[in-house]
C-alpha cells in the first residue's frame, strides 16, 4: 500500500477540495497522511519515522480491524473488548465464581422482563449495547431502544427529554463514562426532578478494566445532588428488586453495581419494591456494629465471621439507600 504524504501550498486547495481529509487539513491548518494499513508494523513504523521531519501538526490515518489475526475476537469484536479468562483454542469465555451470571447479564435480564409490562421504559446506551447489557433489550424491544454514540452528555438531557414526556428511560451506563455528564445530570435531570433510572455499570473498582474504567467517583457525586436516589445492591437478587424499584420511583435514581460475576444467589421470580431509606439488618450483635454497602456486605459478614471467632459479637447490616 502506498503512503501518501502531502505538503500544503496555498495554490493546491482548488485541487484537493473533492478530498475531504485534505480539505479539513488545509482549513485546520495541519498536515494529513494517509490512510494506512495499521496491521503493516514495518510500515506504519517507516510512516512514523517519515513524519518526523515535518514541522506542523500531523495527522496520521490508521486502517485496522478489532480483533485482527484472531478468529474469535474478529467475529465478536465487543466481547473480546474487555474479556476475562478464555480459552485461547476455542476463544470460549470461561464462566465466573461458582457459574455466576455476571451482573451486566442480569440487569439486562431483568430489565428485558420489566419492560415486558411496561411499555412506557426505553433503554439508552452511549455506545455500549454488549458492554451494559442492553443487546437483548435492543433486539427485543428495538423501537424503545436508543444507542446515542460516544456522547454520555447528549443521552443524559436525551433522556430528560423523554421523561418529560412521559416515558421511563433506563441510561445504562459505565460509571466512569457517567461523569462526562456532571453538568446534564444536575441540570437537566435533578434540578427537574424527572425521573430517569440511571443503570451504573463498573462501579468500583474494575480491575483489569484498568484505572481509566474505575468507577470510584459516582457514589461520592451522586450524592450531592438534589432529588437524587442512589442505590447498591449486594448481590445480583438485589440489583433487579432495586432496579425495579428505581423504575417505579418518581424521580431521579441510580443503581450502581460492579463489573464480574454475581454471588450466585437465588434469583426471585418476581419483582418488589423495596423502602427507600431503609436498612437491613443482616447479623444482630452487640460489640461491634458494621455498616456496608454494596459490594462490601458479602466481605463484611465475611469479617464478622473472623471476629466472631476472636470472641467479638458483631452486627452487620446495609446502609439505607
Amino acid at each position: 500500500m502506498a503512503v501518501v504524504f502531502c505538503r500544503w501550498r496555498r495554490g493546491r486547495r482548488k485541487a484537493l477540495k473533492g478530498f475531504l481529509p485534505l480539505a479539513c487539513s488545509l482549513s485546520l491548518g495541519f498536515e494529513y497522511v494517509g490512510p494506512i494499513d495499521g496491521h503493516n508494523i514495518e510500515l506504519l513504523m517507516q510512516t512514523l519515522e517519515n513524519v518526523k521531519r515535518f514541522d506542523d501538526a500531523v495527522l496520521i490515518h490508521v486502517l485496522t480491524k478489532k480483533g485482527k489475526g484472531y478468529g474469535p475476537a474478529e467475529t465478536n469484536p465487543s466481547l473480546f473488548h474487555g474479556v476475562g479468562p478464555f480459552d485461547v483454542t476455542t476463544g470460549k469465555v470461561a464462566k465466573g465464581k461458582g457459574g455466576a451470571a455476571s451482573y451486566t447479564l442480569l440487569f439486562g435480564e431483568a430489565l428485558n422482563k420489566i419492560a415486558d409490562d411496561n411499555e412506557k421504559i426505553v433503554a439508552i446506551t452511549a455506545a455500549m449495547p454488549d458492554g451494559t447489557g442492553l443487546s437483548a433489550f435492543a433486539a427485543k424491544h428495538p423501537d424503545r431502544f436508543f444507542d446515542v454514540g460516544i456522547a454520555e452528555q447528549h443521552g443524559v438531557t436525551f433522556a430528560a427529554g423523554l421523561a418529560g414526556r412521559g416515558l421511563k428511560p433506563v441510561f445504562a451506563v459505565y460509571s466512569s463514562f457517567l461523569q462526562r455528564a456532571y453538568d446534564q445530570i444536575f441540570h437537566d435531570v435533578c434540578l427537574q426532578n424527572l425521573p430517569v433510572v440511571f443503570a451504573i455499570d463498573r462501579a468500583g473498582v474494575v480491575g483489569s478494566d484498568g484505572p481509566t474504567h474505575h468507577g470510584v467517583f459516582d457514589l461520592s457525586y451522586l450524592r450531592s445532588f438534589p432529588q437524587m436516589t442512589l442505590m447498591a445492591p449486594k448481590d445480583e437478587n438485589e440489583l433487579q428488586h432495586m432496579l425495579f424499584t428505581a423504575i417505579n420511583h418518581d424521580g431521579p435514581s441510580a443503581v450502581r453495581y460492579p463489573r464480574g460475576n454475581g454471588h450466585g444467589v437465588a434469583i426471585d421470580q418476581e419483582f418488589r419494591e423495596l423502602a427507600i431509606g431503609t436498612g437491613e439488618l443482616l447479623r444482630d450483635g452487640d460489640d461491634v456494629a458494621i455498616l456496608a454497602l454494596g459490594t462490601m456486605v458479602y466481605p463484611s459478614m465475611e469479617a464478622a465471621d473472623l471476629l466472631a471467632a476472636e470472641g467479638l459479637n458483631v452486627a452487620v447490616a446495609t446502609c439505607a439507600m
